[in-house]
């Protein structure tokens, strides 16, 4: 992802642009298309704005099946970059709608402000806590990421607090399952495709379908501005849900594309 200028923006216009497809370019140009208030749900996880190597040897990854051409910011330049594409997703949502961007420790602080600079509301401030990180030495494991569940508008932002478990479904405990299921802290495994073709990033199915149920119904319009792999709108379209996604990466959207076209949650290298 790269910042564009208002004349670069401007001169790269989308022959069309309509639900259910996705785009190989900037999300900022994708997003100019789109008109006022349109998207029901937004759902991304963005560049981390850290030196990722896509091919490292980490969390059982194998070199030769990861993707190359991962883009990232600079620390310097990321909060403005926050500040660009939050601005047009802002305009673009719905005001029943709701934004969930999902964020590694160190861009943060970057992320907070803009979401409050440019105007929206934090409901919730998630925790995806998954089953292990990177082994250290010199400091405390990191084994969790970050989730900023956000609107435009609290008073006409939507939400199914029964979409998942009946009010007064209970587990073998007699606990509330409904409520368990809305705490703030979320244990969720990683997805590890072993032996399948993959991006060096992505987000697991169930951590989106959470999403999905409890903040749009079947035929809302689900926006993932940085597409990666393409599982928003993998799981968008698996839940009935329309979709719209922007990738620049070629590679990226190319594979994503494939997933879509034949219905294909894995595809082996």
């Amino acid at each position: 992802m790269t910042l564009l200028s208002k004349d670069s923006i401007t001169n790269l216009k989308l022959k069309s642009l309509t639900p259910n497809k996705i785009y190989n370019v900037n999300c900022i140009q994708g997003m100019s298309e789109i008109p006022d208030k349109k998207i029901d749900l937004i759902v991304t996880d963005p560049p981390f704005a850290i030196n990722f190597k896509a091919t490292k040897a980490n969390y059982n990854r194998t070199a030769s099946r990861v993707m190359q051409g991962y883009n990232e910011i600079k620390p310097e330049d990321y909060y403005d970059f926050t500040f660009q594409w939050m601005s047009e997703a802002f305009r673009i949502l719905k005001d029943s709608g709701s934004m969930y961007v999902f964020s590694g420790w160190n861009n943060l602080k970057d992320i907070l402000m803009a979401l409050d600079d440019v105007g929206f509301v934090t409901i919730n401030h998630l925790i995806w806590k998954y089953q292990f990180g990177v082994v250290t030495k010199k400091k405390f494991v990191t084994s969790h990421y970050h989730c900023l569940y956000v609107c435009k508008n609290p008073k006409k932002r939507k939400f199914y607090p029964f979409s998942r478990f009946k009010k007064d479904s209970k587990n073998k405990e007699g606990r509330s399952l409904h409520y368990k299921d809305k705490e703030d802290v979320w244990e969720i495994k990683r997805e590890y495709w072993t032996g399948d073709e993959k991006t060096p990033t992505k987000l697991p199915s169930e951590i989106i379908e959470k999403i999905m149920q409890y903040s749009s119904k079947r035929g809302d319009l689900v926006l993932d501005p940085f597409l990666g792999s393409g599982q928003v709108a993998v799981i968008s379209k698996k839940n009935g849900r329309k979709f719209l996604g922007f990738e620049i990466v070629k590679e990226y959207y190319s594979f994503a594309k494939k997933r879509l076209d034949k219905n294909i949650y894995r595809i082996k290298k």
